[in-house]
């Protein structure tokens, strides 16, 4: 909720924005910071003078959930501080049904905030002259040194855990003392009626008047007929939406830019802007290789995400891009961050020096968090619709450790509060032989949250590819060309409304030299390819197709490979589908329809009971009206994402291999 309202204290309007959240306690803390540094970010904030954030916590949450541990952690790193923040600490000393004795190991619920020497008030909360003093020194340190201060406010809860609640199960000595105990009000007043400072009609009037504003509050609530949508966004996003918050339209504009655009932003990539900057060897060859790739008009996974965010920032949009290792990236792939050699600290970032009159380019290595960082990007990009906001995982297995941020805000965030937002997953994925901890991103997981019917072939129309987008919860793709990397990557700023975007990026494929994009695909008039289609010997004469394999990511090069090795490229189609949801039924209804004849087989090299085969199986048998079966092709059903030893992960490849290529492996199965 956004709310303005005038600051008797300086006569200064003070917006105020309330963060929607779940019941996963303290899940939106670190959501809260990275929305305040967006704010901050926009209005030129170096200070956190204008913006700061507050966050109120329950006594049993603070000592006991680990974000808040993560959030405090970012609160003095420089491309996370929000410059301070004021923790309010509601320390009724009791979670729920259990006692403090059973909930921490510390003295205090706020001893967490040691870690980052932040100043901590215990305050008794029945005396609010008390509160109200220890709240102006806790706003004068936040203003003065711009360092996190913590109110702890020692109180009880009168009624137990909600007003149905019976505390008297649990904790029967305590609420026996309570429920002698007067309330705050009438403790207050008393004090007040005995000091003279008000008499006992003024006290009563006043109760009195707030009582008539509540129920005239009440009573007009009942007669509101419409919930207006704009009431209840805390970052509204002015002219982005119609006024009543919709898109403007319903179409995307072709996503390629100019050959001497690429030729341009491939240059800066090559280079090193800044003089007297002496770089590292091995880092030299990588700069000659891009300048290489650049005058032969290809580019690497590397160059094309390079491209994608250099045309976006000469467009003046703001790219941040998040993450553990994510400067260099964790595969020695990215390098947008370059090191001097000699001098310390000394460093030349040259996606900065693309146009006198770009916007902004924020790469920035997190700390060893996934929960905390994934949940400040994502309040980073609540801000503005005008930015790319990209969190990166180191591998794609450990975005389980923000499982919490991804279920409750990303992929049911709009559902529940009307919230768009536009944050960018990259999630490295791909079976390599490294075993089960760097191998899956969990694509099952992400598809199963997927808010499309599997039964229901939809209705087409000439916008149908977008209003999909629109319709759908979040977007999830797997980009086997750096040209559609770089497509999918500005589509998300080119929509004329915004919606989580699931990357899963490849690892071997970042130097597979068959892993290239010709400019031509970049070029304008050219888009993202939901699918991409077979052009090989067999797509001429479709009638002759035997076995027609869709496919999604990595696999597919090995599928090729394989093919080719066999000699089957007339009779075997390999089909990649891009862009898992919201599914492209149309365009795999075009594929299906024209090699009628052949078997249709999902071949992946994830195992059965994981990746996409549970996603795109019920989804191709609707766009085909079930009248062939879909087989699968791929490893066993498993425990582990991956086996940990080299030669069982070849061998359960080129078993998958064979049963794909095997024209009579179905033979006989219903």
């Amino acid at each position: 909720m956004y709310h303005k309202q005038k600051n008797r204290v300086s006569d200064r309007n003070i917006s105020m924005s309330l963060m929607a959240n779940p019941s996963h306690l303290e899940a939106v803390d670190p959501v809260v910071q990275g929305k305040t540094k967006a704010e901050q970010f926009y209005c030129g904030d170096t200070e956190g003078k204008r913006v700061m954030s507050i966050l109120l916590h329950g006594d049993a949450a603070f000592s006991g959930q680990g974000i808040v541990y993560e959030t405090f952690h970012l609160s003095d790193l420089p491309s996370y501080t929000t410059h301070g923040t004021i923790h309010v600490v509601v320390n009724n000393q009791i979670g729920f049904t259990t006692d403090p004795r059973m909930a921490r190991s510390s003295p205090y619920p706020t001893d967490v905030a040691r870690v980052v020497n932040a100043p901590i008030f215990h305050v008794n909360a029945d005396d609010p002259e008390a509160v109200m003093y220890v709240c102006n020194v806790a706003a004068e340190w936040r203003n003065t040194f711009h360092k996190d201060v913590v109110v702890d406010l020692v109180c009880y809860r009168r009624n137990g855990h909600n007003e149905m609640d019976e505390p008297m199960f649990t904790q029967p000595l305590t609420y026996k003392l309570i429920k002698k105990q007067k309330g705050v009000l009438q403790k207050f007043a008393e004090k007040l009626l005995t000091d003279g400072v008000v008499t006992t009609q003024e006290y009563e009037e006043e109760v009195a008047r707030y009582d008539k504003i509540c129920e005239e509050a009440y009573a007009r609530s009942k007669d509101e007929k419409i919930l207006h949508i704009k009431h209840w966004l805390d970052s509204p996003w002015p002219g982005f939406f119609t006024p009543e918050g919709q898109p403007k339209s319903m179409s995307c504009l072709s996503t390629g830019i100019s050959e001497e655009e690429l030729g341009h932003i491939g240059n800066i990539a090559a280079s090193v802007p800044m003089e007297d900057f002496t770089i590292h060897g091995g880092l030299s060859r990588i700069l000659k290789g891009r300048a290489n790739m650049v005058s032969q008009r290809v580019c690497d996974w590397a160059l094309g995400e390079y491209m994608a965010f250099g045309s976006l920032l000469k467009d003046g949009i703001h790219v941040r891009l998040s993450g553990q290792d994510v400067e260099r990236g964790t595969f020695s792939h990215r390098h947008h961050v370059l090191h001097d050699q000699n001098v310390d600290k000394k460093i030349c970032i040259p996606m900065n020096y693309i146009s006198p009159d770009q916007a902004p380019y924020t790469v920035c290595n997190s700390s060893l968090s996934e929960y905390g960082v994934l949940g400040f990007e994502l309040g980073f990009a609540m801000a503005s619709p005008n930015a790319l906001v990209l969190w990166e995982a180191q591998f794609g297995d450990f975005n389980n450790t923000a499982q919490c941020i991804i279920d409750q805000f990303i992929s049911s965030g709009q559902a529940k509060w009307v919230r768009h937002n536009g944050i960018v997953m990259l999630l490295p994925h791909g079976m390599e032989g490294m075993g089960p901890e760097h191998s899956s991103a969990r694509p099952e997981r992400f598809l199963q949250m997927c808010n499309d019917d599997p039964d229901v072939f939809p209705k087409l129309s000439e916008d149908f590819s977008v209003r999909q987008l629109y319709d759908c919860n979040w977007i999830i793709v797997n980009c086997s060309t750096p040209a559609n990397l770089f497509h999918v990557l500005r589509r998300q700023i080119l929509l004329p409304f915004r919606k989580p975007l699931i990357v899963f990026t490849p690892k071997s494929l970042l130097r597979h030299p068959e892993a290239r994009s010709s400019f031509d695909d970049m070029l304008p008039g050219t888009h993202f390819k939901r699918i991409i289609p077979d052009v090989g010997p067999a797509a001429a004469s479709p009638e002759k197709v035997k076995r027609v394999i869709f496919c999604s990511g990595k696999i597919y090069y090995e599928l090729t490979r394989e093919r080719k090795n066999r000699g089957m490229d007339d009779a075997v189609v390999v089909v990649r589908i891009e862009q898992l949801s919201p599914f492209p039924f149309d365009l795999v209804k075009a594929e299906t329809d024209r090699y009628a004849k052949a078997d249709l087989v999902w071949c992946q090299e994830e195992h059965k009971n994981q990746g996409y085969y549970y996603y795109v199986n019920p989804r191709i048998s609707t766009t085909i009206n079930h009248t062939r079966p879909v087989w699968y092709a791929g490893r066993d059903p498993a425990a582990a994402p991956a086996t940990g030893n080299k030669q069982t992960h070849l061998m359960e490849l080129q078993r998958l291999l064979d049963t794909a290529f095997n024209l009579e492996a179905f033979a006989g199965k219903v």
